[in-house]
């Protein structure tokens, strides 16, 4: 005999209050699990600069940039170049700069081949009877760190900040309260093309 509709339908509600609950409990479980634990967005590290930039100038300039940029910072100086006795392809520069954000002055000169350089290099000096000489070595050592963050020490007197094949390199020395420091921008891969013309100059006098 079969149940009647009251029955069935009794059994049915009776099943459904059982399982309703389990499903909705089941449905808000992993949404109240995300909720509960947010996923926090991923910032990537900022990526190392390719190469440091000092005033300006870069390790690697051209000739071209580097001669624009110099005379844009001349202190009243005129820019004089002198090329290799052997070959034109090897180039020296200096002029006095100014750079007019801060009113430091330089000696500036760059060394090409090729018609790159494989160094440029800032000098300067102070405290011959005073005491600026400590203060300009400080000023620097500031400046450099703030501008390409912690140095590698080179001996005592030295510090440098690697850039792949590039550096940065900042030296100095003193007597007395004097200092004399340089900041020098090296491109070693342009410097390894002095081979080319060592080597000629070597079949030149063979």
């Amino acid at each position: 005999m079969l149940p009647g509709p009251a029955c069935v339908y009794g059994l049915l509600y009776w099943v459904m209050r059982s399982i309703v609950p389990a499903w909705v409990a089941l449905a808000f479980v992993p949404w109240v699990a995300v909720a509960q634990t947010p996923v926090k967005p991923v910032t990537p590290p900022p990526a190392p600069p390719t190469q440091p930039v000092y005033r300006g100038f870069t390790p690697g300039i051209s000739y071209r940039a580097f001669v624009e940029r110099a005379q844009a910072l001349s202190d009243s100086d005129v820019l004089r170049c002198q090329t290799s006795p052997r070959t034109a392809q090897v180039m020296e520069c200096g002029v006095v700069i100014r750079d007019p954000k801060d009113a430091a002055r330089f000696y500036l000169s760059a060394h090409f081949i090729d018609g790159n350089a494989d160094v440029v290099a800032f000098y300067d000096s102070a405290g011959f009877g005073d005491r600026r000489g400590v203060a300009l070595l400080d000023r620097t050592k500031k400046e450099l760190a703030r501008l390409f963050g912690r140095p590698r020490p080179i001996g005592k007197s030295g510090w440098e900040w690697p850039y792949g094949r590039r550096a940065v390199r900042l030296s100095w020395r003193g007597r007395g309260t004097a200092r004399w420091v340089s900041i020098t921008l090296m491109d070693r891969d342009v410097m390894d093309r002095i081979s080319a013309y060592v080597k000629a100059a070597r079949r030149g006098k063979s």
